[in-house]
């Protein structure tokens, strides 16, 4: 019998075996050859997070108390998978036996699903660009940020999502990018994909966003020199003087890391006015946020962005399925690289232990891969 990556509790994944259901007529059978879970908000579910029992509400618009009696496991874990037809239903028209689909697909050996719900493989697509279209697409959602030409661009966390935001901020026109990730080897595949400078945040006294300042202010630059004037006196009491004359910091942070103390240093490692685009869910407690200081008085934009809430800030021009185009042709034709994020990879029958450990160990991989023989 076939096996699928499951958890049976938070925090447990096992294989479990599973019967083959008969197929209906629009539906195919895929046998999976390669799959990656989400290292993001499907480990909040692993876990059993607290965030994971309070889902958003579609008709309230807001976040609402899941009843505590309820629960989601056993739930099946993984993302996107690729693999091949070897089956399809008496009306299937987009596909035949042999034919190499991918989508998103649970972990598991094979795939049983509406044809609608499986995409062909584009030529020049690999298999690790394919289960890649998923973190690619969610940094896409940073078209939100507005990055301008020549602007400086900072990353606060290097996963997959990060690691895209990377190549996007410079595709972008961003004319220098600033990486930040405690894992040496995050932040070494970054320089490789394309940033100028990446940055432990645990150096500096762990004031990153000082030490991201210090690196954008312009040469030979005289601190004492751009002191504010006192300014005019105005009717009242108020006084009109400039807040900051130099151009410190990123024009735009992207935060991508899901850590509120990264959200704080990118707030710290913006210029007055600029704006931080958070692409990551937080699921924790805002304590080392400090909206009392550099928020306060530089006028920054905290922007939102999430590539599958809709509509889109720019629709109609711009809808979920024009991005997705873009970011899987992007990916297919080298714009966009995968080289190097899918790490580790693994076979199918180590995938319990790998999947534990992107939880306990998570500095050992950036996105899981699992290769099916």
């Amino acid at each position: 019998m076939p096996k699928a990556l499951i958890a049976i509790a938070p925090r447990t994944p096992m294989l479990q075996e599973y019967d083959e259901a008969p197929l209906t007529s629009h539906q195919i059978r895929v046998r999976t050859e390669f799959a990656s879970p989400k290292h993001g908000t499907e480990l909040v579910g692993y876990r059993d997070d607290p965030a994971a029992h309070r889902p958003y509400n579609s008709v309230w618009g807001a976040v609402l108390p899941r009843d505590a009696q309820q629960s989601s496991f056993p739930k099946p874990l993984g993302n996107m998978a690729v693999g091949m037809v070897e089956e399809v239903g008496n009306e299937v028209s987009r596909f035949a036996a042999g034919d190499r689909v991918f989508g998103h697909f649970p972990i598991r050996e094979t795939q049983t699903v509406a044809e609608s719900d499986a995409d062909p493989m584009p030529p020049g697509l690999t298999d690790e660009a394919a289960v890649c279209l998923d973190p690619a697409v969610m940094a896409f959602a940073m078209r939100d940020g507005n990055i301008k030409l020549g602007d400086q661009v900072a990353v606060f966390g290097l996963g997959a999502i990060g690691l895209f935001a990377v190549q996007l901020a410079r595709l972008a026109g961003a004319s220098r990018v600033i990486a930040v990730d405690l894992i040496p080897a995050r932040r070494e595949l970054a320089l490789a994909l394309g940033a100028d400078i990446a940055l432990d945040p645990r150096d500096d006294d762990g004031d990153t966003g000082l030490a991201i300042r210090r690196l954008t202010t312009p040469g030979d630059w005289d601190a004492a020199a751009f002191e504010p004037a006192r300014g005019e006196r105005l009717i009242g009491g108020y006084r009109e003087k400039p807040t900051q004359l130099a151009n410190l910091g990123v024009d735009v942070a992207i935060e991508a890391s899901g850590s509120v103390q990264a959200l704080h240093q990118a707030m710290r490692a913006t210029r007055f006015g600029g704006s931080i685009c958070m692409l990551s869910f937080y699921g924790g407690d805002s304590a080392p946020l400090r909206l009392g200081e550099e928020f306060h008085v530089n006028r920054l934009n905290l922007i939102s962005a999430r590539a599958e809430s809709l509509p889109m800030r720019d629709a109609p021009g711009w809808t979920l399925d024009r991005m997705v185009r873009v970011t899987l042709d992007w990916l297919a034709s080298g714009r966009l690289k995968a080289d190097g994020i899918i790490t580790p990879v693994v076979p199918f029958s180590e995938s319990v232990d790998a999947y534990r450990a992107i939880d306990e160990r998570p500095h050992q991989s950036i996105k899981l891969g699992i290769r099916f023989a």
